[in-house]
């Protein structure tokens, strides 16, 4: 296992990144492309507190078996374009992995599971955790009972949420650098 790992719900960010496309071109009168998936992976990795430097991170995403790509990302496509595939850029090497629990569990369930796992191996220094908003308790609860003081572990929401052992960022805020919405645009 890689010292940092991105667990991030494909169905929910996928949602959010729509959500904030549709906004962003009503607000600013233009067209937003597609989320820059490298991009999106490097802005959740500083937010989570990597720097520049040789790293290597694990980007799990889990969806629905019956979900075949981040419709507003690019690249999207989880079998063909994201599986297995990796990417180096300043922060060093990231991988992607896309589960998606081939019918013997639900995804929440294979979220959960998954970011229980990673907690676990004692290598994991760095864990980002995006979950939908309706698993939020649980991932607070499963983080509660981890016994590991040298994690840093980041929670990503649209919106702060009840606090635990673990630091807290807002989704949106890399969703639009990967979406090319810059701060100056917004007035």
């Amino acid at each position: 296992m890689n010292e940092n790992v991105i667990i991030a719900d494909a169905n929910f960010v996928d949602k959010v990144a729509f959500d904030l496309i549709v906004n962003f071109e009503r607000m600013l009168e233009r067209r937003i492309p597609q989320a820059d998936m490298a991009r999106w992976a490097e802005c959740v990795a500083l937010d989570g507190g990597l720097r520049e430097g040789e790293h290597q991170t694990v980007v799990i995403l889990t969806h629905d078996k019956e979900q075949t790509e981040m419709k507003n990302f690019a690249p999207g496509k989880f079998d063909s374009e994201l599986e297995g595939m990796a990417f180096n850029g300043n922060l060093g090497e990231f991988c992607f992995s896309t589960p998606n629990g081939e019918g013997f569990v639900d995804k929440d369930s294979l979220f959960l599971d998954t970011l229980q796992t990673v907690l676990q191996q004692k290598d994991v220094k760095r864990v980002m955790v995006i979950p939908d908003e309706a698993q939020y308790n649980e991932v607070r609860n499963v983080i509660r009972k981890l016994d590991d003081d040298e994690k840093r572990i980041t929670v990503f929401a649209m919106q702060p949420m009840p606090g635990g052992n673990f630091r807290q960022e807002i989704l949106g805020y890399s969703l639009m650098a990967a979406l090319g919405i810059r701060g100056d645009e917004i007035k």
